[in-house]
């Protein structure tokens, strides 16, 4: 078997995801796998794309809770996953994130892009705040998601077809 055929497909994100969603689809349900410090890595990660392909508020909101997991890798899977949702329910969770200058640096730096990638302009000045990080990661990514904004708030305006 070729490698190309043993590889996960792409979701309707456009991503190739670390572990297919799993086929549970009650959000309670999938809320309690993902919260469960004691379940395998993978599993969880496969209740954070169901999560997020549910693409509800319900859904997102269940994401948002997941941010008191030990795991920085699994928040940063959720701040990435929120900006696939755009969803502006998670809006205030993602600026609890990038504002705790405890969390975990990639934590930070992913939340600042899921709030360029949601386009809600109401995080501007969230992002301008943060603009001079002592974390360049997360300076940079504020400048990215700022630029994200208003290359959003332009195209509005604008033919952007090629």
């Amino acid at each position: 078997m070729d490698i190309v055929d043993r590889a996960p497909g792409v979701s309707q994100y456009g991503s190739v995801d670390p572990a297919p969603p799993s086929s549970e689809t009650d959000i309670e349900t999938l809320k309690l796998h993902l919260l469960d410090e004691n379940n395998q890595m993978f599993l969880r990660m496969r209740a954070v794309f169901s999560l997020r392909n549910n693409g509800t508020d319900e859904a997102c909101l269940a994401l948002c809770s997941a941010f008191v997991t030990k795991s920085a890798l699994l928040r940063h899977e959720l701040a990435y996953v929120l900006g696939q949702m755009q969803n502006v329910a998670a809006i205030p969770t993602l600026i609890e994130r990038l504002s705790d200058v405890e969390e975990h640096i990639m934590v930070r730096h992913e939340a600042a892009e899921a709030m360029g990638a949601i386009g809600d302009v109401s995080v501007k000045p969230i992002l301008e705040e943060f603009l001079n990080d002592e974390n360049i990661e997360v300076a940079e990514s504020c400048e990215v998601a700022l630029d994200l904004l208003n290359w959003c708030r332009t195209a509005e305006w604008e033919d952007t077809s090629w």
